[in-house]
């Protein structure tokens, strides 16, 4: 039977080897942080940044826009400190807490970005964050996701039924969270974000099952 890990415990115990393996062994991730930050609006000036790891999407953001101010929220503190040792110069406001329960504020953002964080929560517990997202962007913001989703249904019911039976047989209060991926389809995700208050949503990247979606606040 697979162990659940903690959240927190499983990219703790994979800090120092993170970086190489999402960029060499996870198909479309290098492709992807790439692609994100060209995808970053060029007037941003204040930046989300969600499951923020070790910054491996800022590394190449701030290769386009080196002066935005960032906040980073992620649950793994050593994480977090390796993303501040490779920038130490840089505008960086990092938070070790649930992204789901950390006050984002409101039209304070001019874009918000996650990378590969999105897969592991259901579709109440995403649109729930989503319109958090949403009411935390300016008027004219963007939200960038580059995640791993799916094409099939089926597949997707059978991570969620995994995921759910995994975590009775292991006794896994509800709420806690744990490294299991459940990935969305496209369709999925992009109805969730629309559910969400999103006007507009398109698919910009799709490597493997690495894919970017673009959801704008407003209709342009």
């Amino acid at each position: 039977m697979e162990h659940l890990e903690s959240m927190t415990d499983f990219f703790a115990a994979r800090v120092e080897g993170y970086d190489e393996h999402m960029l060499c062994e996870v198909e479309g991730c290098k492709e992807g942080y790439i692609a994100m930050a060209g995808l970053v609006p060029k007037n941003t000036k204040n930046m989300l940044d969600l499951g923020c790891g070790t910054g491996l999407e800022l590394d190449e953001i701030f290769k386009i826009l080196p002066d935005i101010d960032v906040t980073g929220i992620d649950l793994t503190q050593s994480m977090l400190d390796k993303l501040k040792e490779k920038h130490p110069d840089k505008n960086l406001n990092l938070i070790c807490g649930d992204y789901f329960t950390v006050d984002l504020g409101m039209k304070k953002f001019d874009c918000c970005v996650s990378f590969q964080t999105m897969h592991h929560f259901t579709h109440a517990k995403k649109i729930e964050l989503y319109q958090k997202i949403c009411s935390a962007l300016t008027d004219t913001g963007c939200y960038i996701e580059c995640d791993y989703m799916i094409e099939s249904q089926e597949e997707e019911d059978f991570r969620f039924e995994e995921n759910e039976r995994l975590r009775k047989e292991q006794n896994i209060p509800e709420g806690e969270f744990c490294h299991f991926d459940t990935p969305c389809t496209i369709e999925n995700q992009i109805a969730m974000l629309k559910a969400a208050g999103f006007k507009k949503v398109t698919q910009q990247l799709r490597v493997g099952n690495t894919t970017i979606l673009v959801a704008g606040v407003i209709g342009i």
